[in-house]
């Protein structure tokens, strides 16, 4: 799914303009001054309103309401130029280097900017400088002129935002660890209502499934619930997006989707996991192996195939019924009734010499091209088989390794060809 710009000019201008409060004001004494001040920041649209501030600042470089008009020329041009914008928050750093504006306007243009870039290194570099302003939106100290109350709505309103850049910076560098502490820090700094409205919290709810799929290892069971949680409140076509990798993750700890829904119903009410929620797993490869075995009285009536997954993962044990003080792996079991057995076994050829043969005969094998019996031939083979070729040999099981599965047969023999029928012709009668 790609991600959709969030941090829009007109979604930062109106952070600025509507969270933060003015700064307090000057009193100028020059009439002239003051009169060019009223007229600059008077003006209807931003655009003329930026135009008359820098005429303004040209005129009275030094006006003691500098950082006042830097931070409404930041706001002009932060609703429809955005590098200007950032420039202007650079000149009134120079002014505060803690003006809480500046920090965000840097913070939340870099990361527009991140979002739209198609090269990946440019990409990152615009994701690290905004996650240096975010880090220090995070720090930041109460300005001076901000009363506490206003500075706690700032916060309330910008710490997600923050959150979620550094989230997307460690995104970017596969940092999951970190990402999943920001996206978690998010979310956490969010209204609850918000979480489940298209917006950012939403957005990152679905990418913080991803990052812990991403993880080493992954984390299925964390996967499957913050996807889970997005696609169920995302509208479409996100729904549709966001919905496969929950299914995925689900399937892929579970074995089958069975009880996702079970799932999808916890997530409309519940931010996180709770603290009882569990997934059951899929059985493991042993786990299939001791259940083959122990339905299957006649272990000779098993597919080959069968009989090498068993032989590969059958490691649990059990009392061994010829003498119960000693314990037999479901493996022990299965060869014990195919060592010295002659049997025909058909594969694909991986490599060949006169005196061995090495075959793929599973279906990983074969789709993997590597060996899973290698077998040994009575007697050299005058025309060894080339690389590839489907054959048929007769051999007799003599050992195996199980990791990597590796089936050793004896006294090897190619299957003699049959001998074409003779056609039968019916003498043809003679004339009386």
């Amino acid at each position: 799914m790609k991600k959709a710009v969030l941090t829009s000019l007109l979604a930062i201008a109106t952070i600025l303009c509507c969270v933060m409060p003015a700064s307090a004001q000057i009193t100028i004494k020059d009439q002239a001054e003051y009169n060019a001040y009223t007229n600059a920041v008077g003006q209807s649209t931003p655009q003329a309103k930026a135009a008359a501030i820098e005429s303004f600042l040209t005129t009275y470089p030094q006006t003691v309401v500098k950082q006042d008009v830097l931070e409404q020329l930041m706001t002009a041009y932060s609703t429809f130029d955005a590098a200007k914008a950032l420039t202007a928050a650079d000149r009134l750093l120079q002014v505060d280097p803690t003006s809480y504006r500046a920090i965000t306007l840097e913070a939340l243009i870099k990361k527009g900017q991140a979002d739209a870039q198609t090269d990946p290194a440019k990409k990152q570099a615009d994701l690290d400088d905004a996650a240096t302003w975010a880090q220090k939106g995070l720090t930041a100290a109460k300005p001076a002129t901000t009363s506490d109350a206003d500075f706690q709505k700032m916060k309330a309103t910008l710490t997600p935002l923050f959150y979620g850049i550094l989230a997307a910076d460690a995104m970017g560098k596969k940092d999951y660890p970190t990402a999943i502490t920001n996206f978690k820090a998010e979310l956490a700094a969010t209204p609850l209502d918000q979480t489940s409205k298209p917006g950012p919290a939403l957005q990152d709810t679905f990418y913080l499934g991803l990052a812990y799929y991403q993880s080493t290892p992954p984390d299925y069971i964390n996967c499957t619930w913050y996807a889970s949680r997005a696609a169920h409140f995302a509208p479409e076509p996100y729904k549709s997006q966001m919905l496969p990798t929950a299914k995925y993750c689900y399937t892929k700890y579970h074995g089958k989707a069975d009880g996702f829904d079970a799932v999808d119903a916890l997530v409309a009410t519940n931010l996180n996991p709770p603290a009882d929620f569990t997934i059951t797993p899929a059985p493991k490869p042993a786990d299939y192996a001791r259940q083959t075995v122990a339905s299957t009285p006649d272990l000779t009536t098993l597919a080959l195939s069968d009989k090498e997954f068993i032989l590969a993962n059958g490691t649990q044990t059990s009392p061994d019924a010829t003498d119960p003080s000693k314990t037999i792996t479901d493996a022990d079991k299965v060869w014990a009734v195919l060592k010295g057995v002659t049997t025909e076994v058909p594969g694909t050829v991986i490599a060949a010499t006169a005196d061995s043969v090495q075959l793929a005969v599973s279906d990983d094998a074969v789709q993997g091209k590597t060996a899973d019996f290698t077998i040994n031939m009575k007697t050299p083979l005058k025309t060894p088989p080339a690389v590839g070729d489907q054959v048929k040999i007769i051999g007799t099981f003599d050992s195996y390794t199980p990791s990597p599965l590796m089936i050793i047969m004896k006294d090897g023999e190619m299957p003699a060809a049959k001998k074409p029928t003779p056609a039968h012709h019916t003498p043809a009668h003679k004339k009386s």
